[in-house]
């Protein structure tokens, strides 16, 4: 059963008491159903698409502005991103919805453990 880090709420393989891949904290549990679980981080333009299509297939989601409102308003919206949240319930469906609409215009994969991913 996949484990799941409390601190940056993404989930990954291993055994129990192991660190979290990407935070490299060692908060980690196994993964709940019901557990809110990191999908992505895209670009402000891209989000309102996400969510749209999210929103279309009866998918519940969160979505989290990366900067504050003081440093999003000094860059302008267009510099945003957007952290995108779902249950673990759905995390499989949401994975493939976001591969289905990104996978041929990005390159970097957003949840890689290794640091390409785009935080």
């Amino acid at each position: 059963m996949p484990l799941y880090c409390e601190v940056c709420s993404r989930t990954f393989d291993g055994p129990d008491g192991k660190r979290c891949p990407w935070c490299r904290r060692r908060r980690t549990r196994h993964v709940e159903p019901d557990d809110l679980c990191f999908l992505t981080e895209r670009e402000y333009i891209w989000s309102g698409m996400l969510a749209d299509v999210l929103t279309q297939e009866n998918i519940p989601f969160m979505q989290k502005n990366v900067y504050g409102a003081g440093l999003a308003l000094k860059m302008g919206p267009t510099h945003e991103r957007i952290r995108f949240y779902v249950f673990y319930k759905q995390l499989a469906e949401a994975e493939s919805i976001v591969e289905s609409l990104f996978s041929a215009s990005d390159g970097v994969n957003a949840s890689a453990p290794n640091g390409d991913n785009a935080q």
